[in-house]
């Protein structure tokens, strides 16, 4: 029988802790290969990659790509280099992210690209790419550099969605979903799905992994999405309001427009289009949020995307390694509270 996400029970806070506790070995292993692979014999290289590295990211990515494997009881160490390519991927994006965005924080700290500069930041990601792919080819499966490469692909086109459709009201929720689907998603889905691979598993197996990886990633981002209206800095790792002031169009705003009234509407027009910013209108954004239950709605479909995530690993024998991964989604939706 499946797991179900439980209701969240006064004093209960889900955890990555369980996971970490049944990685932290290989994880390790995972760590000094990041560290080795962000040297070069250009200081700022190390310097800039290191700020965000080592900024206190959870590394749900790559532990993901580790519980999958010991979910499979794969003995060999295949999976150590593809961690840490997946962390590189992941650290490639955010820094590109950060230029896009202008972003004034990531992960509790003054964002790279206002240190450094945009011109380094864009170029350092561009390296962190290099190395996850010399990761992929070392490993020498050509089904996992497929994986990867092509999840990479969709990540860029899913930030290239997204940017499209920024300040555009007109985009649907299933073009929202599409655009996670791409942007955050996609990494989450092959993280998982490589452990598969190295474990020699059949497709019914990579599968599965894929969707639990796909679909908590949808409920990751969903989350994120909400809290943005819902929670403060040091919660985000990021400037409150920053998807607002960006005229990013996530969850909680299409619902709100589409549940608005004429003056609500006229209020999200001008908003999205960059005409009222201000503190004041970020509190007048939110209260219309809370109105018309867009935060809440978000975080149901948020469930929603976790349970089957949950179910997607239902036939494999229980164990510590599954348990982990349930609790790791329902870390992932528990973040709202």
């Amino acid at each position: 029988m499946a797991a179900t996400i439980h209701p969240l029970k006064p004093g209960h806070a889900a955890s990555l802790e369980p996971m970490m506790a049944l990685v932290a070995g290989d994880m390790n292993r995972v760590n000094s290969v990041i560290l080795d692979r962000m040297q070069s014999d250009i200081p700022l290289i190390p310097e800039l990659a290191g700020h965000l590295i080592a900024g206190g990211g959870k590394r749900l990515r790559p532990m993901l790509t580790l519980a999958c494997a010991a979910l499979l009881d794969y003995p060999g160490d295949r999976h150590h280099k593809l961690a840490a390519a997946v962390e590189f991927i992941h650290t490639a994006t955010l820094l590109h992210d950060d230029v896009v965005d202008g972003s004034d924080m990531r992960r509790g700290k003054t964002a790279a690209n206002l240190i450094f500069g945009n011109p380094a930041a864009v170029l350092v990601g561009d390296f962190l790419f290099s190395r996850s792919f010399e990761l992929m080819v070392e490993d020498g499966s050509l089904k996992v550099l497929k994986i990867l490469s092509h999840a990479s692909a969709v990540i860029a086109e899913g930030e290239v969605d997204q940017l499209t459709a920024q300040r555009q009201l007109a985009t649907s929720e299933e073009h929202y979903l599409g655009i996670i689907g791409a942007k955050t998603a996609a990494l989450f889905a092959a993280a998982c799905r490589i452990a598969a691979v190295v474990a020699e598993r059949d497709s019914a197996v990579e599968e599965a992994l894929d969707r639990y990886g796909r679909n908590l990633g949808v409920a990751f981002q969903l989350v994120d999405d909400a809290i943005d209206y819902a929670s403060d800095s040091e919660v985000m790792g990021k400037g409150v309001g920053d998807d607002f002031r960006d005229g990013k169009i996530t969850l909680p705003v299409i619902l709100a427009f589409a549940r608005g009234d004429g003056d609500e509407q006229h209020f999200w027009r001008e908003a999205m289009a960059g005409r009222r910013v201000s503190d004041a209108d970020l509190a007048h954004a939110t209260k219309l949020i809370e109105r018309h239950d867009a935060i809440s709605d978000s975080i149901a479909r948020a469930r929603h995307y976790g349970q089957r995530a949950i179910d997607a690993i239902a036939p494999f024998p229980a164990g510590p390694a599954k348990s982990a991964l349930i609790e790791a989604v329902e870390f992932a939706i528990d973040r709202a509270y």
